[in-house]
């Protein structure tokens, strides 16, 4: 039994009927993120790494699904969640990062666009109807040429980090970045650290996760970078 509903028992006093529980809110969100995203800096990059696979539960709807959306030149996000949710919300910011850069002939920091997003989650979370999305956005400051990356969630929460996960990545990833991260790692390296966290999701879960989009966010733009995701690693 979920622990979602565990505490509609304990609200109610009984076994709610499917029609009355209204699945949508905090209290009975059942939230199974198969979905992984990874962000990692380096020197000058930041590299954003999302699965390729779309699911519904345990069926996959799309092997090759994009859940990446570039901002501006600099500023890559990627999302997970609610299907609906995703897209349209990575969109509608995609849409306003782009007017802004039109109306003001510049565009926005990545550390602009974070809380931009940031102040966007945050309304929708008073609202009836709030996002189901969890975020990373990677981006290089044209001016600095400093790195960044920031987490996102659901709830409006933001965090400036070296490096980070959302879904299932989180629980065996986070562990292995913290050891060979480090500040100036080049991308070679950072693809290394890359692979290493796949080869551990491939090892630990008996998911299918299609491979990983990967794309790096660099002083001169964003550049696809071709991941070899096919090899079988054994298990321990």
């Amino acid at each position: 039994m979920s622990d979602a509903w565990q505490k509609a028992e304990q609200l109610l006093g009984t076994t709610p009927p499917l029609q009355h529980i209204d699945f949508s809110s905090p209290t009975f969100q059942i939230i199974v993120n198969m979905e992984v995203l990874l962000g990692i800096t380096g020197k000058d990059f930041t590299i954003i790494a999302a699965s390729k696979a779309a699911m519904r539960g345990a069926t996959i709807l799309k092997a090759s699904d994009d859940k990446t959306r570039a901002l501006n030149k600099h500023t890559l996000l990627a999302f997970s969640g609610e299907a609906g949710d995703t897209v349209q919300f990575a969109e509608y910011i995609q849409r306003n990062a782009q007017l802004y850069s039109m109306r003001n002939e510049s565009d926005l920091s990545p550390s602009g666009l974070a809380h931009f997003v940031r102040g966007e989650l945050a309304t929708s979370l008073r609202s009836r109807k709030p996002y189901n999305v969890n975020l990373l956005m990677g981006g290089v400051d044209p001016i600095t040429g400093k790195p960044s990356l920031y987490w996102l969630d659901y709830l409006a929460s933001l965090a400036d980090v070296p490096y980070a996960a959302h879904g299932y990545a989180q629980y065996y990833c986070l562990s292995i970045l913290d050891k060979h991260h480090h500040p100036d790692i080049t991308l070679h390296q950072g693809i290394k650290i890359l692979t290493m966290c796949t080869d551990e999701l491939k090892r630990r879960l008996p998911i299918d996760f299609k491979g990983m989009v990967v794309k790096a966010v660099k002083a001169d733009g964003i550049v696809d970078i071709e991941f070899d995701d096919d090899k079988v690693v054994k298990c321990a």
